[in-house]
């Protein structure tokens, strides 16, 4: 068996041991009561005092890498230390856990993504044309509610975006989590988790300014990428001709 074909089947395998994670995740996340289950981690984590601060962002980190919806986490933060510090943890956390996944991606999976480009120059180009522009891609994503934050972590680590783009364009995700920080500092105690909360006048707006924002960053980020790959497919052209 040849090296190109044992770099395969490694591939393959960590793709199946993927997809058997993932499914069995899913499974059990299908099993427990997702809410209950938040609630009781939420008081764990209120019920260690300053020690909780530390299990907080290391129960996001592993969410994340783990494909269990951030969002969750991110209002249990608003609920847990208010707006001004919960924003803080939640964003350090979600780096955190984002750029984990984002490693992941790159050790696992990027070298054999590399051998498949060789023989299609055209994504070739097109991934190192991406790459230059590296930060404003992932600043633009971070912004559009339309890309899944936990499935983009992994697609980047594929890319040839440099951790450094990648992280200093994770700020991003800074106005989403806010809110949704926001959102959970209106419940005021753990205890009120779950319930129902009315929001004011001010969080209303809020929420349609993020909105506002995550559409024309998915406008943005699509014409933009496009106009990338036409550049990049352009002089890969011209430099056969």
């Amino acid at each position: 068996m040849g090296r190109l074909q044992l770099t395969k089947l490694k591939f393959w395998l960590q793709v199946l041991l993927g997809m058997g994670l993932v499914t069995g995740l899913a499974i059990a996340l299908h099993e427990v009561h997702l809410p209950m289950l938040w609630q009781r981690t939420m008081l764990w984590i209120n019920h260690l005092g300053a020690t909780g601060v530390i299990a907080f962002i290391v129960i996001y980190n592993l969410a994340t890498i783990l494909f269990i919806p951030g969002f969750l986490l991110t209002v249990g933060g608003g609920v847990l230390y208010g707006v001004f510090w919960g924003s803080l943890y939640v964003v350090i956390a979600s780096t955190l856990g984002a750029t984990a996944a984002f490693l992941i991606g790159r050790h696992f999976t990027r070298g054999w993504v590399c051998q498949q480009l060789q023989e299609h120059p055209k994504f070739q180009a097109i991934d190192a044309a991406v790459a230059k522009e590296g930060f404003k891609i992932v600043l633009l994503t971070r912004l559009s509610p339309i890309f899944p934050f936990n499935l983009l972590n992994y697609v980047f680590g594929m890319t040839c975006v440099s951790s450094r783009a990648y992280i200093l364009g994770s700020i991003g995700m800074i106005p989403g989590s806010v809110l949704y920080v926001y959102i959970g500092s209106l419940a005021g105690d753990v205890a009120a988790l779950g319930m129902p909360q009315a929001m004011s006048p001010q969080t209303q707006m809020a929420q349609w300014f993020v909105k506002i924002i995550g559409f024309l960053a998915t406008v943005a980020v699509t014409l933009y990428i496009t106009r990338i790959a036409k550049t990049a497919l352009s002089q890969t052209v011209a430099s056969r001709d």
